[in-house]
């Protein structure tokens, strides 16, 4: 069975922190579900790139294995004040599927409380918007369902990391040597 992973694009995303995870994943062969959560298929990110998503929040296929928030400010931001993306990852996170974020955007599962307790990682800053979990320093950070990782410098990593999960250590590496990843 294929896998499937949702990314979620708000105006104002970090442009490498989105496009790096739908790049690896589509390489590795992936479905990757690119939904934006504005009232246009069009999102501009926080470097004034424009890029076209697949589908509405509203249309969105429900059915992922995981869901990925990209960092960047306002995006992040505007990710925290969708209530409907709220609503979907509560819903997703009592399914236990994966919950993976990067940069700033790890503060929208932290804001809802589901770091507590958890082993996790972010942009310089926003660790306190992480509500009582366990950050670290690390790049990028798997505790249990959650994936975190710290920015547009770890955003390969942390697409790596997603790789791993769902498909295992081998095609990771696989995608790793591909793109010339460096050790």
């Amino acid at each position: 069975m294929s896998k499937r992973v949702t990314v979620f694009f708000a105006n104002g995303f970090e442009e490498i922190e989105g496009l790096t995870v739908v790049d690896l994943l589509r390489r590795a062969k992936v479905e990757v579900e690119m939904v934006s959560i504005e009232d246009s298929l069009v999102v501009t990110g926080s470097h004034q790139i424009t890029v076209t998503t697949d589908v509405l929040l509203k249309d969105m296929n429900k059915e992922t294995d995981v869901l990925v928030l990209p960092g960047g400010m306002p995006g992040t931001r505007n990710l925290q004040k969708c209530e409907p993306l709220k609503d979907i990852i509560l819903e997703k996170a009592k399914e236990n599927i994966y919950l993976a974020a990067i940069c700033a955007a790890p503060l929208v599962y932290g804001q809802l409380g589901l770091l507590k307790g958890k082993r996790a990682t972010c942009y310089p800053g926003f660790e306190e918007e992480l509500l009582e979990a366990n950050t670290t320093l690390n790049p990028v950070e798997v505790d249990g369902h959650f994936i975190t990782s710290r920015g547009l410098g770890t955003a390969v990593e942390f697409a790596l990391t997603i790789i791993e999960v769902l498909l295992g250590k081998e095609e990771s590496e696989r995608i790793a040597k591909s793109i010339i990843k460096m050790q």
